[in-house]
Formats: C-alpha cells, structure tokens, sequence
C-alpha cells in the first residue's frame, strides 16, 4: 500500500477504537500497538510517517533487527512474545519500551537477577491465562493478584505497569467476552495499575468494550 492507502485503513481502525471507546466509556483513552512481526522496515516508516508510534515484535531477533534499522526514529518498541530465559539477555540489550509476556514468577525472578546485574529496570506486564487454555502462557487467573503483589514485592527492577491477555481462543463471543472481563476484573484490584492489553486483530472491539486500553493489531493494519 502507499501512504494514502494505508492513511485510508488506518483512519478505518481508528474510527471502529473510537466507537468502542466510547461505548465502554467516553473518557477512556486507547493506545494501539501494532504488531509488525510481518512488515519491513519500509512499512513500518509508512506507518510512522503517518502519526503510528508504538510497534510490537515477538521475536527477540526481529526486535534487535528492526530497532537497530530504524534507530534514527523515535519509536516505542514492545516485545509481546514469550521469552526463554537464554534470551533474557539479548532483550535487555534492546531495552524495549514494555515486555507484555511477563507469564511467570519463575522468569519474573530470572529477569530481576539479570536487570540488578545491569543496574536498569524494565516496564512489563504480568500475562495472565484468563481462558486456562493449554495452548496459552500465562498465570492463571485465581493466582494473579497475588503473583503479581509478589513480583512487586520481590522484583524491583521489574516496574509492572498491569496486565495483558489473549482473548479466548473460539469463536463464541461469549467466551471471548468473559476471557476479557476475567483479566479486567484483576487489573482493577491490582494498586497502581495502568495498562491493561488485551485485544488483537479479530477481537479489539469486544476487548476495549471490556475495559482494555491498549490493544495489539497486526494484520489488520498491515496485510488487507
């Protein structure tokens, strides 16, 4: 696409946040990610020179690759995919602007020696499995509070911002509807929260209608 085409879908997206926004509540505000695991670094310029600022990778190669091609703009780089702890290193060498798949105690503890090691912090957010699917990371949902009260605690270098989720993985809408309210419902008791993501391509509407504020759009935005 050039740029007036992508201008076009974008406003597109744009408008159809707007309307869920509004329907959850007027005053809230939603920050969109796009997720650009499938576009070039010349995409990714399109996008940007037409006001799109925050971009995901969930690949720590395609992090460092892409950051590293485009350092000469002020992007905000997140890392939404899962992270092995041999990687650990090599995303902190990135520095990414918010990790969204902090999905366990284990790795939050992994990543603290790490970061204490280098005297620097990192924003994350604590993945919670609101559908207890097999298929997902995460921790499970009657356990988050209190792992993520824990990490707090224990974890300092890591400065938890809230919580992420994916959405149920069905196409009942139900389902999907409960899945997000599950995770809405913790990021709520959770003090000093401020980011809860959930949303992506097929289900951002219904997620912002349940409260999230900030939601991770791929294909939509890149491969129509």
């Amino acid at each position: 696409m050039n740029k007036e085409e992508y201008k076009i879908y974008i406003d597109d997206v744009i408008r159809r946040v707007e309307f869920a926004r509004v329907r959850f509540d007027e005053k809230h505000i939603v920050k969109i990610v796009a997720i650009s695991k499938y576009s070039t670094a010349d995409e990714i310029k399109a996008l940007y020179e037409i006001g799109q600022r925050a971009f995901g990778e969930n690949k720590v190669q395609d992090l460092r690759a892409k950051s590293s091609e485009l350092e000469e703009l002020p992007l905000e780089w997140h890392f939404v995919g899962n992270l092995q702890k041999n990687k650990i290193n090599n995303l902190l060498d990135i520095n990414p602007a918010l990790f969204q798949g902090l999905d366990s105690l284990e790795l939050a503890l992994e990543l603290q020696k790490k970061l204490e090691a280098r005297e620097m912090t990192l924003d994350a957010l604590l993945q919670i499995n609101s559908a207890k699917e097999e298929s997902k990371h995460g921790v499970m949902p009657e356990v988050a509070v209190e792992i993520y009260e824990q990490i707090a605690q224990e974890c300092p270098n890591i400065r938890l911002k809230g919580v992420m989720s994916i959405g149920a993985h069905t196409e009942d809408k139900t389902v999907i509807k409960k899945s997000f309210e599950t995770t809405y419902n913790i990021y709520k008791q959770l003090e000093g929260a401020t980011i809860c993501s959930m949303g992506m391509s097929g289900d951002f509407e219904l997620a912002i209608e349940c409260g999230s504020n900030m939601v991770r759009l791929g294909s939509i935005m890149f491969n129509k």
